[in-house]
């Protein structure tokens, strides 16, 4: 008898390399999947899935499908796969050099001009000299400004 192809073993490994290169060429792009890759995570479970059930079929007692070398060792490179996305994401991501000439916590910022929201010029001097109510009967200019970063390729 001659043992049928076993897709869901090919499958999964495919599945498990589109969730790595996916992220570089399209998941990185948006902030909802850059920062916690979790769409590629969840294409990596359905690999995990496709490649168990490639497995089973493989090394069932009467086994009538192929994969008892090549389920293996596609299981075993797609954990290679896996493990070096988590690594990269997790690990390596935190080794980029920091930015040399950003302010720290608590240090006074630099004279800056930028555009707000609405995009107008406000520049920190003009920030800390302009009342914070216009309609306020003391009138005084505020003492700090807080600076909020937002991490973001935008």
């Amino acid at each position: 008898m001659r043992k049928r192809f076993n897709w869901s073993l090919w499958a999964g490994f495919m599945v498990a390399v589109a969730a790595f290169v996916s992220y570089f060429l399209f998941f990185a792009e948006f902030p909802a999947t850059r920062d916690l890759p979790w769409v590629n995570f969840l294409l990596f479970a359905a690999a995990a899935v496709l490649l168990v059930a490639g497995l089973r079929r493989a090394f069932a007692t009467d086994s009538s499908y192929r994969g008892k070398i090549s389920g293996p060792i596609l299981t075993a490179l797609s954990a290679a796969v896996l493990g070096f996305f988590g690594f990269s994401m997790f690990v390596e991501s935190r080794h980029l050099p920091p930015s040399e000439h950003a302010p720290g916590v608590g240090q006074k910022a630099p004279p800056f001009s930028l555009a707000d929201s609405d995009g107008k010029t406000a520049s920190l001097s003009e920030l800390l000299s302009t009342p914070l109510n216009a309609a306020s009967t003391s009138g005084h200019a505020p003492k700090a400004v807080l600076l909020v970063f937002y991490r973001g390729y935008w």
